[in-house]
């Protein structure tokens, strides 16, 4: 590969820590509420190892935080080809802090098309699945959208978003550098794209948008799986063993909402809950109280003032036990907690080779790995690497 189009959306995953499960339509709320700007990191994490690997390939981005700024502050020397600012008679791809840039879909468009006209043999995006639907619409349209040898213009995810449910996206940053410096070859894969609205009321409404060429590789990510199978049993040994006066931290999903319903709380589904068992030995379930419904991570830290144990499981086709879908258990709310259950029904853990952690923080992600008791059934137990 000779040439990379790179476009970064600064505000994706904005949403997440802050407990609004993404930035459509909510990036002012987002602001309000504290958020910070994730994805300019992970951009240089994917760059800085792209860089590594392909020192000499020729780099095309946009101005400021959409691209150029990552990719000087690890090395490269982008040709920037578009400049919204430009087109807009402002200066909103050049802000101080990334989370105030006032880039829109339109931006990340037009750099895509920016990116055709100079015929680069990958287009790799910083975003999640919103704005993989924004690439994958340009390089669907343009008639311009193909390499020398007429192949279709491939298209590589950096996973920065709340939602991450098409199978366009590497592992992580690190990986989508690798595979797009390495790639040898493409696979269609899917674009799927959430109904942030529904899934804020805790609804999963996944909309197929388009299928497109990606780089293949097997880091890339599956398909996800949005449904498991029944944990009664799983919920009712849980319950069974509850800690008094230990406070819990359940993370989104139908499997941990389920541990919650035996437990008497209403949970949730996409969000995070508090819980903490009651000072009876005898019966720490009926005396358990409910701290906090959808809470997001400055919340979360103002609850945990005492023993805590934070309970998730496996999200999606990956295994992710953290970094998809509950960012607002961030790394200082998993360190703040002294314990950690993972809970998964026996038939999802075995479409899992190991479970995986991205919590933006490498010390605590690095604490995460190795060898883990999951919790499958009323009595059962399994070991799993996380890796």
């Amino acid at each position: 590969m000779e040439t990379l189009g790179v476009v970064v959306n600064p505000i994706a995953g904005m949403g997440g820590r802050v407990g609004l499960k993404g930035t459509d339509g909510k990036l002012e709320e987002a602001r309000e509420r504290g958020a910070t700007s994730r994805a300019p990191d992970r951009a240089r994490e994917a760059l800085r190892t792209f860089h590594e690997r392909k020192p000499n390939c020729t780099v095309y981005t946009a101005t400021g935080v959409l691209g150029e700024y990552a990719a000087r502050d690890v090395g490269i020397e982008p040709n920037v080809v578009s400049d919204p600012a430009a087109v807009r008679n402002g200066d909103p791809a050049r802000p101080d802090d990334p989370a105030e840039a006032e880039t829109t879909a339109d931006d990340t468009r037009r750099a895509v098309r920016a990116f055709l006209e100079h015929e680069v043999d990958l287009v790799l995006f910083v975003g999640g699945d919103g704005t993989a639907v924004d690439v994958a619409e340009v390089l669907e349209d343009e008639d311009e959208s193909s390499t020398d040898d007429g192949d279709p213009t491939p298209m590589l995810g950096v996973p920065a978003g709340v939602k991450v449910y098409s199978s366009v996206f590497a592992v992580t940053p690190a990986d989508a550098g690798r595979v797009a410096a390495e790639f040898d070859r493409i696979e269609s894969r899917e674009v799927n794209d959430i109904d942030e609205a529904a899934y804020r009321d805790g609804e999963v409404r996944a909309e197929l948008r388009a299928i497109v060429p990606v780089p293949v590789a097997p880091a890339l990510q599956s398909s996800k799986q949005l449904a498991s199978g029944s944990v009664d049993s799983l919920a009712a040994g849980f319950a069974r063993e509850v800690d008094p006066d230990r406070i819990y931290v359940f993370g989104p999903g139908s499997t941990v909402g389920t541990i919650e319903e035996e437990l008497g709380i209403d949970p949730s589904p996409l969000g995070v809950d508090v819980w903490q068992a009651g000072p009876s030995p005898d019966d720490p379930v009926s005396s358990g109280d409910f701290l906090a419904r959808d809470a997001d991570e400055e919340r979360l830290l103002e609850v945990l003032d005492g023993p805590a144990t934070i309970v998730v499981s496996p999200i999606g086709g990956q295994g992710f036990v953290f970094g998809r879908g509950n960012h607002q258990i961030s790394p200082a709310v998993i360190e703040r907690a002294d314990g950690l259950e993972v809970v998964a029904s026996a038939e999802k853990l075995d479409g899992l080779d190991s479970l995986r952690v991205d919590t933006d923080d490498d010390a605590v992600d690095e604490d995460l790995r190795g060898w883990i008791k999951v919790r499958t059934g009323r009595f059962t137990t399994r070991l799993v690497k996380v890796v």
